[in-house]
């Protein structure tokens, strides 16, 4: 009977101990909420300088040996020891995600005004480049300008210095002021080379054979016939004319120092042009450049 009992009694405490732990633990469960609540409410003044925003986990309270090493702890057990992590997990995924999120907007900012810096470095360089090429057209427009206004000055300081362009004679028979036709031909020929030119002027100078008025008035007729076909047939201004009759005056022979008498009659014709048709030709280029670098 003894024996008995001896062995009755560990057997009932051992099953009683896993109802006593359990019954422990569920107060403990119960006055869990009430402290987490405390602590909660105490590091609220440090929760501000998380990440999060909220208060650092609690260490789990103290349950005993039993409550912690129990093989038979509940699920509910389980899953409550276990969110508070699996909250502060989420939280740092979304924290992390924002973070990229502005890390990439600033990226994207920052991009954006150093795209908008270049291009304005671009557009100021090429306004360089067009004001530079507008100076290089001025300084060669200003260069062409004083080039022509030097030729104008030498022309118009020159403007009265003809030079001896062509020359020609037409002989007469005596009392003859009729044209004949190798005259005609010279005449043509000269008034053909100035077809539409300007700075020019023709000297007609008529010589006779005979003594006094009557000599340089046979002279004055021979002069007039020339002067008269190069005006109606060529269309030459009158103004370009000078018309001269010498009467009998003495022709320089090629030696100087003697003179020679003509018989008949004769008309010297000379061409002289000074430099305002190379005035005018050189003009018409520059005018012609000046058009072609003025901007469309």
């Amino acid at each position: 009977m003894n024996y008995r009992l001896v062995i009755a009694l560990p057997l009932a405490a051992v099953l009683a101990m896993p109802a006593l732990a359990q019954s422990t633990s569920s107060s403990q469960d119960q006055s869990q909420p009430a402290a987490m609540q405390q602590s909660q409410s105490t590091s609220t003044d440090s929760s501000a300088g998380n990440a999060t925003g909220k208060a650092p986990l609690t260490q789990p309270s103290r349950e005993g040996f039993w409550g912690r090493m129990n093989p038979f702890a509940r699920k509910k057990y389980v899953q409550r020891q276990t969110e508070p992590i699996r909250d502060r997990v989420n939280e740092l995924d979304e924290l992390t995600a924002g973070n990229s999120k502005q890390i990439k907007d600033v990226d994207s900012r920052a991009q954006a005004g150093i795209k908008l810096a270049s291009d304005k470095a671009n557009e100021a360089d090429q306004h360089a480049i067009d004001a530079g090429n507008k100076a290089t057209a001025a300084q060669q427009s200003a260069q062409q300008v004083t080039t022509r206004v030097q030729n104008v000055e030498t022309v118009v300081s020159n403007i009265d210095q003809y030079k001896a362009s062509n020359q020609t004679e037409i002989r007469f028979r005596p009392g003859q002021t009729v044209l004949s036709k190798n005259a005609k031909d010279a005449l043509d020929q000269m008034a053909t080379s100035v077809k539409g030119q300007r700075g020019y002027i023709f000297e007609v100078q008529g010589f006779s054979s005979g003594k006094g008025q009557t000599a340089i008035q046979t002279s004055q007729k021979m002069a007039e016939s020339v002067v008269r076909y190069l005006v109606l047939t060529h269309d030459i201004p009158v103004y370009r004319i000078y018309l001269v009759g010498m009467g009998n005056a003495p022709v320089a022979s090629d030696d100087a120092s003697k003179t020679k008498r003509i018989n008949g009659g004769r008309v010297e014709i000379s061409l002289l042009k000074n430099d305002l048709e190379q005035l005018s030709s050189n003009s018409a280029p520059a005018m012609g450049n000046d058009q072609q670098q003025q901007p469309k």
